[in-house]
């Protein structure tokens, strides 16, 4: 604004002084007038005031498609006044600073300066976030701090000049009628965008969200229990439509997420519901006792078809719009409750989604990205909870039991990560920097440029350390990711592999955790042996990193065994125990890691039918820290052998001869892992299928007997 006090006619030195005071008031009370009056004024002001109410109302008000579309028309407007604002300040300043300095110059330099902050604060805020992955903490602080004080001084400038006080009569006509026209620029610019910031979200239509469940849903558990016999819940009680739950891709091709989707995608939660073994067990299951009792094991393989009512008795596979993506990035980050129950005993609520964020275009994937990272509050309150960096957050999941409402029976507890770990030498209550908690293990820090490096929250982190917790969840699935062409499979699969040997250092937690493979593997025995005489070997097996038992998981499926070879110096095997045959099947006196569960008729449980399980005839693994051993005899010639003993004895007896001149028996073990076995597998697809799954050697060991002739 123009200062009237400032403008001092040049031209009047004799005049009388009356005349001369007159004149000079009308002089400067017409330029006065002049600039209030001057379009460019009110139009500058009005974007200024459009402005201001948007960005305190982005920062004020609950985050809304009005806030929203407030941060686009925001982002718009700051870039389209760039050049009458420009305009304005460099005419205003022209035609200025050579008047008599004052506090109304100095306001508005204030004014000026500000304004020039709030410029290029914006600017890299609209760069960062419609070109880069996020905006800087820094300059969202510049920008507000600067907006403020701008608006603080220009009330104080323009007020001090609107209500200076003014005596002549004319005067303050001719001041009083500039001010209404500058008062009407202002008005009609700033109802103008407000006009149009309401109209757009007026006219905005938001993407339909089904929340209801089918009309013909089956409701066998009861109403109040609409995803039973899982105990997954959602905040509402209802179904939550299953676009809102998916579309994890997005999170990498807005170019933030980029590097955590990619580790995401050939991990075991990304096909939980896709993996071939669960959909043939899923197609059993749904033979057996039908489409309700499929929701036992969705809560954990399968969230967006069950949370979206698609676990029911009329559709198709079972399944729903983006199923295929297993817990998907959303129904993780969207739970805010767990039980450590197991048997997916967690609450999921449903995420409001940004503008465009579920539809279809350029324009929507465009816009969706630039709010998130413009406006990005609601995203980061939505998605990251203190929950997830819980061992009970795991537990939802990881832990497992059935009960007579599935086998018709009564509870029988399945596996259990959770309580293994909790019960282990791992688990220090309330001394982080002595437990291991399953982030740490199964997630550990890996360098990052993505927006969720670093995190201050946890005791040996911070906020800038430039990592985040590698989403790949390496565990012990090295069939899948190749089996199903899955984007960087294999790449995991060799992961995984040299994860279950111990080959993957976690230097995070190098200071608690143990040193040598995951599972160490011994074989002791006498260092030499004459002919006629017993050898007794003894394996030794010991869960030496696991954080629970080894092996872990669905043991009816899974199994570790060790298969020990005996050669003698020329190489010669003189004797082979635990070498499955074609069809997987080993000797009975192997030592083998598994279980056998039975149905209440005592049949085995043998295509993963864990509804009809109601206990175990047998079940071996190793609990974290502990060690397993057998003792396996032989004779050497001269001797014959004793008797065979049972099966579940500690002890076998096993006879060959020692080839004639042989000066020494090498006898060689490894410590075997398989997904699958092959008699599952051909149960599951059928014998004509060929299905396999690899088999991991984990662990070896040596050991080298003199023969004394």
């Amino acid at each position: 604004m123009v200062d009237p006090g400032e403008l001092e006619p040049q031209s009047q030195a004799h005049a009388p002084r009356g005349r001369r005071a007159r004149t000079a008031v009308g002089v400067t009370f017409q330029e006065a007038a002049a600039e209030w009056r001057r379009p460019l004024t009110g139009i500058v002001l009005g974007l200024i005031l459009f402005e201001t109410l948007t960005g305190f109302a982005i920062y004020l008000l609950p985050f809304s498609v009005f806030n929203q579309f407030g941060v686009l028309l925001h982002t718009l407007a700051g870039v389209l006044m760039t050049v009458p604002v420009a305009w304005y300040l460099g005419r205003h300043w022209w035609r200025r600073f050579r008047g008599k300095f004052s506090h109304y110059q100095l306001l508005g330099y204030l004014a000026a300066a500000a304004l020039m902050m709030v410029w290029v604060s914006g600017f890299v805020l609209t760069w960062q976030a419609a070109l880069g992955t996020r905006i800087s903490y820094l300059w969202d602080q510049v920008h507000l701090v600067t907006g403020a004080v701008l608006v603080f001084v220009l009330v104080v400038h323009t007020g001090m000049l609107w209500f200076r006080r003014v005596n002549a009569p004319e005067v303050v006509a001719l001041l009083t009628s500039a001010k209404r026209r500058f008062l009407r620029h202002v008005t009609i610019v700033t109802l103008a965008l407000v006009g149009l910031h309401v109209g757009v979200v007026v006219l905005y239509r938001s993407p339909e969200i089904n929340n209801e469940f089918p009309s013909d849903y089956s409701w066998k558990f009861g109403k109040d229990r609409p995803f039973a016999p899982s105990l997954v819940r959602t905040v509402s009680n209802r179904a939550y439509d299953p676009t809102t739950l998916s579309g994890s891709a997005g999170c990498g091709t807005s170019g933030c997420h980029s590097e955590i989707l990619k580790e995401w995608q050939p991990s075991a939660h990304r096909y939980a519901s896709s993996d071939v073994i669960f959909q043939a067990v899923q197609r059993i299951m749904l033979e057996d006792v039908g489409a309700e009792a499929t929701r036992y094991c969705a809560g954990c393989h399968d969230p967006i078809a069950l949370l979206s009512g698609h676990k029911n008795v009329n559709v198709e596979g079972l399944t729903s719009v983006g199923a295929d993506e297993g817990i998907s990035c959303i129904v993780c980050h969207s739970i805010v409750q767990t039980d450590v129950r197991g048997n997916a005993d967690y609450t999921v609520t449903q995420p409001e989604r940004y503008i465009g964020e579920t539809k279809e275009g350029r324009w929507n994937k465009w816009t969706s990205d630039f709010l998130i990272r413009a406006y990005p509050e609601h995203h980061k309150a939505s998605f990251s909870r203190p929950l997830y960096k819980t061992a009970e957050f795991c537990a939802a999941c990881h832990k497992q039991f059935i009960d007579e409402e599935v086998n018709q029976i009564g509870w029988v507890q399945l596996q259990n990560q959770y309580d293994n770990w909790r019960n282990s030498r791992w688990y220090h209550e309330g001394d982080a920097a002595k437990t291991i908690t399953c982030r740490e293990c199964h997630m550990p820090l890996v360098d990052s440029i993505d927006p969720a490096s670093g995190d201050g929250g946890d005791y040996n982190r911070s906020p800038d350390d430039g990592k985040h917790r590698s989403h790949r969840t390496l565990g012990a699935n090295q069939v899948i990711p190749v089996l199903m062409d899955l984007p960087g499979g294999e790449e995991q699969v060799k992961l995984t592999e040299a994860w279950l040997r111990g080959e993957i250092d976690v230097p995070e937690i190098a200071d608690k955790w143990t040193a040598g493979p995951v599972i160490r593997l011994e074989l002791l025995g006498p260092e030499s042996v004459k002919p006629g005489e017993p050898v007794d070997v003894q394996i030794v097996v010991t869960n030496n990193k696991v954080g629970h038992g080894f092996p872990t998981g669905p043991l009816d499926i899974i199994r570790s065994w060790v298969e020990m070879t005996v050669t003698d110096e020329n190489g010669n095997v003189v004797h082979e125990l635990g070498k499955p045959d074609e069809q997987g099947v080993m000797t009975p006196d192997t030592m083998v890691f598994k279980a056998d569960g039975i149905d209440r008729y005592g049949n085995d449980i043998d295509r993963h039918n864990l509804w009809e399980m109601v206990g175990a005839r047998f079940k071996r693994s190793l609990f974290p820290g502990m060690s397993d051993s057998e003792t396996y005899s032989f004779a050497c010639p001269g001797l014959s052998a004793p008797p065979v003993p049972e099966v579940d004895q500690r002890t076998h007896d096993l006879a060959f001869a020692a080839p004639s001149g042989s000066g020494t028996l090498h006898v060689k073990a490894v410590l075997n892992y398989q997904k699958a076995d092959a008699a599952f597998l051909d149960r599951l697809f059928g014998s004509e299928a060929r299905v396999r799954t690899p088999i991991t050697e984990m662990a070896t060991a040596e050991l080298s007997i003199r023969v004394e002739r």
